[in-house]
């Protein structure tokens, strides 16, 4: 399936969804609980109902309630093996392979072609070091696990993903010594990192900050029943506020903040640097943007889902843009940095790729093309978004968004948009 997109201009309000992030850490920590917990304003996605599905079979109880959830958490793991299917998701797949080590049988983990595809190891080494046996296709899905891990010392990389730091973190209480983790790199998506210790606060269990982002300790702890309300999620408002940059006439994006930090909330310090005027008030952003953008150097290493949204506004720069530090970016759904240099070019765009990033010159003539987004659901709302300000484009995999924002065609159509499926 594809769709085709014309020059657009948006005028209207829009809700950005739940957070993807904190939707799966809530979700899980509930399930780990003796108790029951409530999830209020939980996003529902693919991504987000692999979480809930494998939380069912490892034995958690998951009643919906509008548009939150009641879980009452797992009383005992059983002793059959489990296959879990988690779909397109790299945070349900590190996460549930962490909680699956906890089990004394063995657990089967295994997602869709995109997911068998993304790096496994450094989670898989350290369950080793820590007494679990583990298989996998060459350090990828589909993985065997079996535990029962007790704890201990272990030291893991931080450069490929914050999400195997993240958990260790989450399993690290329920084990019989505690965890203590050594990080033996610089770690990337550090914000993330901060999301997993906060969420787990919530939740009733402490994490001792020994050198940050370095060294941690977990001592054995209980989850305590929490209710938690999902915030918006930063990295879907920085597509909408890249939509309003490119195509915005009066358009306004609508978020709830809550208290749960999100790294990506810095694209609002980025677009200011890059010359638009961005205003926060009562939950309400609104863009305003002149005729071109500043381009600028940014550093992506704590924010890889910015890549998307914010390469695109290459189209309206008039001076370099470059991104750095991000070359875990590689490691996604996709590798979005060789992506997209690839179908940027098609629009016009003169990009130079470089190991961690790109450099995006400012455009002398634009033109409409076809653009492939491989599947991956931020490349398809980046490419939708730079197809409304180029016109006459084409964008595969429309289906895609189901990941992380469902409604996405429909919502930018009812502001403005002119994106149709053929």
């Amino acid at each position: 399936m594809k769709c085709r997109v014309e020059q657009s201009k948006l005028n209207g309000v829009l809700s950005c969804p739940p957070n993807k992030s904190y939707t799966h850490r809530a979700i899980f920590l509930a399930s780990l609980v003796n108790g029951k917990s409530l999830i209020k304003n939980v996003l529902r996605s693919r991504d987000t109902n692999a979480t809930i599905e494998i939380c069912r079979q490892l034995g958690a109880e998951i009643t919906e309630a509008g548009s939150n959830l009641k879980i009452k958490g797992i009383s005992k793991y059983e002793k059959d093996e489990l296959t879990l299917d988690a779909s397109n998701s790299g945070t349900t797949i590190r996460i549930a392979a962490a909680i699956s080590a906890l089990r004394q049988s063995k657990t089967v983990l295994t997602g869709d072609e995109s997911l068998v595809k993304r790096p496994m190891r450094p989670l898989l080494d350290a369950l080793e070091s820590l007494g679990a046996k583990c298989s996998s296709n060459e350090g990828r899905p589909p993985l065997e696990i079996t535990g029962k891990i007790i704890g201990g010392e272990v030291s893991i990389p931080g450069n490929v993903s914050s999400q195997f730091i993240s958990a260790l973190f989450i399993a690290a209480p329920l084990t019989e010594k505690g965890i203590s983790i050594n990080i033996s790199s610089e770690l990337v998506s550090k914000p993330y990192l901060d999301a997993t210790i906060f969420t787990m606060k919530k939740f009733g269990v402490d994490v001792e900050t020994l050198a940050p982002y370095k060294k941690y300790h977990i001592a054995p702890q209980h989850y305590k029943h929490a209710t938690v309300t999902i915030p918006s999620d930063f990295s879907s408002v920085a597509l909408l506020l890249s939509a309003a940059v490119l195509n915005g006439e009066d358009f306004t994006v609508k978020v709830s903040i809550g208290e749960l930090a999100q790294g990506d909330e810095t694209v609002i310090d980025i677009l200011t640097q890059m010359g638009a005027d961005v205003s926060l008030n009562n939950n309400i952003i609104k863009v305003k943007c002149h005729d071109r953008l500043s381009g600028g150097r940014f550093d992506l290493s704590n924010t890889p889902d910015l890549l998307p949204p914010l390469a695109i506004l290459g189209l309206k720069c008039n001076s370099p843009l470059e991104f750095y530090n991000v070359k875990h970016a590689r490691f996604k759904e996709t590798d979005r940095i060789a992506i997209l240099v690839r179908e940027l070019k098609k629009l016009g765009l003169e990009i130079t790729e470089k190991d961690d990033g790109m450099i995006i010159m400012p455009p002398t003539s634009l033109r409409g093309a076809e653009l492939d987004s491989e599947e991956d659901h931020r490349l398809f709302m980046a490419f939708c978004i730079a197809g409304m300000y180029v016109g006459n484009c084409t964008i595969s995999d429309p289906e895609s968004v189901d990941v992380s924002y469902p409604s996405f065609v429909a919502d930018m159509n009812h502001v403005g948009a002119k994106i149709t499926t053929i």
